[in-house]
């Protein structure tokens, strides 16, 4: 399996980014997908994660701001990150099991 992200970037506190993470070469729909991010000097941390149901679950740090969402037919998973926070830099990672995609870095500021 191998995951690409996209979709990270500069925005303002209180803006909006959308995330992708595309997936090859394995069966996207049997399992759940994770996002996960990593700021400088912290450890990763999981962000969102949606079963292969579609069932989403979010920490306490994003829910309400956060949500995931996938696409089978497109074997693609998005991150919808709403009213952004400085708080919320980081490197995002998608996951699928063992397998991690190479990041895409989102930075808030104003």
């Amino acid at each position: 399996v191998r995951l690409v992200e996209s979709g990270g970037g500069l925005v303002q506190p209180g803006g909006s980014l959308r995330l992708s993470c595309v997936a090859s070469g394995g069966l996207f729909s049997s399992h759940a997908m994770y996002w996960y991010r990593q700021a400088p000097g912290k450890q990763r941390e999981l962000v969102a994660s949606i079963t292969a149901g579609g069932t989403p679950l979010y920490p306490d740090s994003v829910k309400g701001r956060f949500t995931i969402s996938r696409d089978n037919t497109k074997n693609t998973v998005y991150l919808q990150m709403d009213s952004l926070k400085p708080e919320d830099t980081a490197v995002y990672y998608c996951n699928q099991i063992s397998t991690w995609g190479q990041g895409t870095q989102v930075t808030v500021s104003s």
